[in-house]
């Protein structure tokens, strides 16, 4: 687009940057904590928020049938569609979802109050703040009057924090978009092409439990497990090994984040679980990775003989890796983002997992771009106190309405 162009666009954004923080206010201050996962009456204000600048929203409740089997309460996915002409259609994704807000804030985590230019809340940089730069980018496009070819979707999901599949998952599952590019929520200054996979087990062990004055007569299922554990942290220890050929991906990962077990102090125990997270390499084959980490798993159990091991699979999330038409999406982005921060931005990856896998997987080119500061770790991303820049959501709606245009041209 012409420099004229982009200024053009930069004025409508500014002209309407108190009402953005207004709105992102409003969705810091709806709670939506995953888990519970009650994530409706969040989709509702959203909808209102949109309605309010004059966007038609579309809202696509999920059956509960599908909400229960991925551990939530309530889900509610909205659409917005603007068609410019005929053209491709550019989706935008961020999620309403948030991690509970836990401990150590010196603020209210669902009081969207702003510090020295910072708002500060659950969701204000993972991902609320995203909501709020692709709604006002396309709000800019929209009253800008330049001539557009194409279309602009916004997917505003609620179930990110488990895995996605009843958000983005189940707007593709169910035919109600086919876009042509995919831009998903971001958290720093680079432009993400890819990032890791993640494999989720439940590993059960079940035993027999007795009497602790006479332990031989039962069979310690916490035993057998911590057996099992051992080999996976030795499993882990070899991981270092392979590091990924992708700039900001490293090495993968094991960790064992839940246990459960046992009846009291003086009782044999009879059942034991937990929950592993593998994370996936771009190089790595999910299957391949599964049949791994099972194979571990089963190795161990055989020396317990008499307790019993299941393992369930509770998510295999495939890597984002790079295609054309993705990096077609990053360049720019990259050159937009250059103009706009006045510094070269790299394209690189994580070693987190993001809906954008899904995309991905349904065949849309995507990358992830938004909000955020230099680094996730500046904005507090799942931690206490987490905040955004304003100058930073400012930004990045300016990148992503120049970068709309261009795609639309």
């Amino acid at each position: 687009m012409t420099p004229t162009e982009a200024s053009r666009l930069d004025t409508f954004i500014a002209e309407r940057a108190a009402e953005q923080v207004a709105f992102l206010a409003e969705l810091v201050k709806t709670p939506s904590d995953n888990p519970p996962g009650d994530c409706a009456a969040p989709a509702a204000r959203a909808a209102e928020l949109l309605e309010g600048l004059g966007f038609t929203v579309e809202r696509h409740v999920v059956p509960q049938d599908k909400v229960k089997a991925a551990g939530m309460v309530s889900v509610t996915n909205l659409i917005v569609r603007h068609r410019f002409g005929d053209g491709p259609t550019v989706a935008l994704n961020a999620h309403g979802d948030v991690v509970p807000p836990g401990e150590g804030w010196t603020q209210d985590p669902y009081g969207a109050a702003i510090v020295d230019g910072e708002m500060y809340g659950r969701g204000a940089a993972v991902s609320k703040s995203d909501f709020a730069t692709y709604a006002f980018a396309l709000d800019a496009l929209k009253r800008s009057g330049l001539t557009l070819k194409g279309a602009v979707e916004l997917h505003f999901t609620f179930d990110e924090e488990i895995g996605g599949e009843v958000g983005p998952g189940y707007l593709i599952a169910e035919k109600l978009t086919h876009p042509d590019y995919v831009i998903s929520a971001g958290f720093s200054y680079a432009v993400v092409v890819a990032h890791n996979g993640c494999l989720h087990l439940e590993v059960e062990v079940k035993g027999k439990s007795a009497h602790a004055a006479l332990p031989f007569t039962g069979v310690d299922a916490l035993e057998a497990a911590t057996g099992i554990l051992a080999a996976l942290y030795a499993y882990r220890d070899g991981l270092s090994t392979t590091v990924s050929k992708t700039e900001g991906i490293g090495s993968p990962q094991l960790t064992v984040g839940l246990i459960s077990g046992g009846i009291n102090t003086n009782v044999v125990p009879d059942r034991v679980t937990f929950r592993l997270d593998r994370r996936i390499v771009p190089e790595e084959t999910p299957e391949a990775v599964e049949a791994e980490v099972r194979a571990v798993i089963a190795a161990a159990a055989s020396a317990f003989p008499d307790a019993h091991v299941f393992v369930r699979r509770l998510l295999l999330a495939r890597p984002l890796v790079p295609d054309a038409a993705s990096l077609r999406i990053s360049d720019l982005l990259r050159h937009n983002a250059k103009d706009v921060l006045g510094e070269e931005i790299p394209a690189k990856g994580v070693p987190l997992y993001t809906d954008a896998r899904l995309y991905a997987e349904g065949g849309f080119p995507v990358v992830l771009y938004g909000a955020g500061p230099r680094t996730i770790e500046e904005a507090n991303g799942h931690r206490a106190d987490e905040k955004i820049r304003l100058t930073d959501l400012s930004a990045a709606t300016r990148v992503i309405a120049r970068t709309l245009a261009d795609l639309l041209v």
